[in-house]
């Protein structure tokens, strides 16, 4: 009679042992289609046609500026931890004009990465070999 009950709580054990890994895998499962469903919901709610974020520059860990563009105008804009200043308003143009700066200024600089090399080069100190 023992070896029946032992035998009957080893099975019991077991069965009640797939019961909790079915149940783990069924909220698994529905956890990961919930969450695919706000996402979805979210980035339905969340797209604006007059606002979107054009360009990040991270200054800090927790500072920020951010060039937004807004309708027809850019916000350059400052984001610390725990607030958001307005640095500057710009015009699409004005914007173009920045970006046509730094293009040409960092473009061509008229000397080629070989040069540099070189010149780099004679400016370290001669290594001697152990075989001269």
């Amino acid at each position: 009679m023992i070896l029946l009950s032992s035998r009957t709580s080893g099975v019991q054990s077991f069965f009640q042992l797939i019961g909790v890994l079915l149940i783990f895998v069924f909220v698994l499962a529905i956890t990961y289609y919930v969450t695919k469903w706000i996402a979805g919901y979210q980035k339905q709610h969340n797209f604006q046609k007059n606002m979107r974020v054009v360009e990040t520059m991270k200054l800090t860990t927790n500072k920020y500026i951010q060039i937004i563009e807004v309708g027809e105008t850019y916000l350059v804009i400052g984001i610390g931890k725990d607030e958001v200043t307005m640095l500057a308003q710009l015009t699409r143009e004005q914007l173009n004009d920045v970006s046509l700066e730094d293009t040409v200024k960092y473009q061509n600089t008229g000397e080629s990465f070989s040069n540099i090399m070189k010149q780099f080069k004679e400016h370290l100190p001669k290594s001697r070999h152990k075989d001269e």
